[in-house]
């Protein structure tokens, strides 16, 4: 294995191919194979003065490149928005927060809030409706659980805050926000989504809940059976919207909407803002004040990014040939388009020898968390998913991301690679491309405003 270098010192795992460089990178002759002693070297940041020091020669089969604020080996644990906090001179107390709220976030170890954080909370304390523009892993969660919280303690045994997700994992890591942070508060959650038993959430809904947070589906089956009513409703937030709305939600989402009255404070919350969540905001959102941290579309500048050109029907062998040039510890998540696609990846690397898992809407709720729970772990080195895994999975130490199939839009791209890239480490999103799908590359390379260099494997290119 080689580790081929673009112009400013990135590099990308290859083989005795060649790199085809966009504008940004110039092609580089290729390296001797890995089993060459000597270690490859880091790249230093364009600002340091020092020049950097070498690296482990089993990290030679992984990109190097520059974080956009530089690690030590203390900051592994956290997230860069954390990290961002830490430079931050405003604290908790700043916000107005309660000193019951400061103690309940002292004791889950916060005490600096995130950039959307020092944005959003404010101003939901306030009453103010709100749109939040915010990746995965900014602490947007916490953006409207802390005010949420901060609002109805020693209030009335009422439903009283909503929270709608795309997803059943983004459902438990919500509800596994507020029992953190409203923990002795007295609050009561429940988590409102499909594949699980039906009984115990209607029993817990009629008992009576301050915080439900829910998928749309699920929701409008209780509703209908009129499980839960919203005449107390005080905060509605619809997180995720821009997935929501792509998932096919927007009639879900209506319905729900028509149950609760006008006189409430919404939250949104979103990654990206195409035309169709404008709309939903101006339809639903009384003179919001937006809050947005990064711009538009905007990838995370801890990823870095490689396009590998391969024919479609050699993808797997591709993927396989890769895995094995990663060092094993590494925790890599591959999307596909199709959930048989998903399986019969999933069924090649294990012919090959690779633990690997598949994640998709065709897997019962229980399945589901046994994968992630097995990935979590690292006893499953590799999890292949359809985009039902973009948004919401809350999974540290990813390394890589590989997109099997390229997604036919352009934000998916984005929030795709959100994946990795999030702790203090720095992540890899390395992209598959077949013919047909240059097109949507290029469509992505304009979208995030970059271009992204094509590695070119020996054997694996175009013209085998």
């Amino acid at each position: 294995m080689t580790r081929r270098k673009t112009e400013d010192g990135k590099g990308a795992v290859g083989t005795t191919g060649t790199t085809e460089a966009t504008k940004a990178t110039k092609p580089a002759t290729a390296k001797k194979p890995a089993t060459a002693k000597k270690p490859a070297k880091a790249t230093k940041p364009a600002t340091a003065d020092k020049p950097a020091t070498k690296k482990k020669a089993a990290t030679a089969t992984k990109p190097a490149a520059t974080p956009a604020v530089e690690p030590s080996a203390a900051d592994d644990s956290r997230t860069l928005a954390q990290r961002e906090a830490e430079t931050s001179d405003i604290t908790f107390a700043d916000l107005g927060l309660s000193e019951r709220m400061l103690a309940s976030l002292e004791r889950s170890g916060y005490t600096r809030p995130t950039p959307i954080q020092q944005q959003a909370v404010p101003l939901a304390l306030k009453g103010r409706d709100l749109m939040g523009l915010a990746q995965t892993g900014t602490g947007k969660t916490a953006a409207f659980t802390i005010p949420i919280i901060e609002r109805l303690m020693g209030g009335p045994k009422r439903t009283r805050a909503l929270v709608l997700t795309p997803t059943r994992e983004l459902c438990q890591q919500v509800e596994a926000s507020v029992r953190k942070y409203g923990e002795g508060t007295g609050l009561d959650v429940i988590s409102v989504y499909g594949g699980v038993g039906y009984d115990q959430q209607t029993d817990a809904l009629r008992a009576g809940v301050d915080i439900i947070v829910a998928t749309p589906g699920r929701l409008i089956d209780h509703l209908e059976k009129q499980n839960v009513v919203f005449d107390d409703l005080e905060v509605l937030v619809l997180d995720e919207a821009d997935r929501m709305l792509d998932m096919g939600f927007a009639p879900q989402i209506n319905r729900i909407v028509a149950q609760i009255h006008a006189y409430r404070q919404t939250l949104l919350f979103s990654a990206t803002m195409p035309p169709e969540v404008e709309a939903l905001a101006r339809k639903y959102l009384r003179k919001p004040t937006v809050v947005q941290v990064g711009r538009r579309s905007q990838a995370a500048n801890t990823v870095r990014h490689f396009v590998y050109p391969v024919p479609g029907h050699r993808k797997t062998a591709l993927l396989t040939h890769l895995l094995k040039e990663l060092g094993a510890e590494d925790s890599i998540l591959v999307f596909s388009r199709t959930k048989h696609g998903a399986d019969r990846v999933v069924r090649h690397l294990e012919e090959h020898g690779v633990k690997a898992d598949a994640l998709h809407a065709d897997k019962s709720q229980g399945q589901r968390e046994q994968a992630l729970a097995r990935f979590k772990d690292g006893k499953t080195r590799v999890l292949v998913a359809t985009d039902i895994a973009q948004r919401g999975l809350d999974i540290s130490g990813i390394t890589h991301v590989i997109n099997y199939d390229v997604p036919q839009q352009a934000e998916d791209y984005v929030h795709r690679i959100g994946r990795t890239g999030r702790a203090a480490k720095e992540g890899d999103a390395f992209t598959f491309m077949s013919t047909e799908e240059i097109g949507m590359v290029r469509t992505i390379e304009r979208v995030i405003g970059q271009e992204i260099p094509r590695i070119s494997v020996a054997g694996f290119d175009f013209g085998t």
